[in-house]
C-alpha cells in the first residue's frame, strides 16, 4: 500500500500586494487553519516518511507548521522545484519517482494543479481549498504504478470540517 497525503497550502497573505507570488507568507487565518489541521492529522496518527513542498514560501510554511504537529524534522522537508507553478503531469512524474521503499508522502502544493492532480485518481473532490488535505491510498507495491483503477481509498479533510470525510 502506497499512502499520498495532498495538502493545498494554508491561506496566504494579500496584505502587500507588490510582493511576488512566490514569497508571500501565510495570512493570520492560514497559520490558525494549519494548526488546526495538524493537530487533526497528528490525531489520526499521521506519521509520514517524507514531506515534500513547493519552493514557495506559503507551502513551505504550511509544510513546516504540519511537519512540527506531526513530529517531522523541519530539516528534513524537502523542497521540489517541479511543484510550482506545474501541470497535474509534472506532479505525477515527481510522485511515480518516489524510492519504493517510502510507504507514506506528504506533499503540500498549490491550486489549480492539486484540484487537478486529484481529478486523475477520483471525481468525488470537486476542489481542494486552502489547508485541505486529501489522503489517497493506492493498493500497489510500487509508487510507478499508482493509477486510478487501484485507489484504495480517498480520505478528505478540510479546516471546515468537523470529522475527514471518506
Amino acid at each position: 500500500m502506497k499512502t499520498l497525503l495532498l495538502v493545498r497550502h494554508a491561506k496566504s497573505s494579500w496584505s502587500d500586494p507588490t510582493l511576488p507570488d512566490r514569497i508571500r507568507p501565510l495570512a493570520g487565518r492560514g497559520k490558525h487553519d494549519v494548526e488546526k489541521m495538524g493537530k487533526r492529522l497528528a490525531s489520526c496518527g499521521v506519521k509520514p516518511d517524507l514531506v515534500l513542498t513547493s519552493p514557495a514560501v506559503r507551502t513551505a510554511e504550511t509544510a513546516k507548521a504540519l511537519g512540527k504537529s506531526l513530529g517531522y524534522k523541519h530539516r528534513n522537508i524537502t523542497v521540489n522545484d517541479r511543484l510550482y507553478a506545474c501541470q497535474p503531469g509534472d506532479i505525477l512524474e515527481v510522485v511515480k519517482d518516489f524510492d519504493d521503499g517510502l510507504s507514506y508522502v506528504m506533499l503540500v502544493g498549490h491550486n489549480p494543479e492539486i484540484t487537478d492532480f486529484v481529478h486523475l485518481f477520483t471525481d468525488r473532490v470537486a476542489y481542494m481549498p486552502t489547508c485541505a488535505t486529501l489522503e489517497l491510498q493506492f493498493d500497489v507495491e510500487a509508487w510507478a504504478d499508482i493509477a486510478r483503477e487501484n485507489l484504495h481509498q480517498a480520505l478528505y479533510d478540510s479546516p471546515k470540517n468537523e470529522h475527514p470525510v471518506a
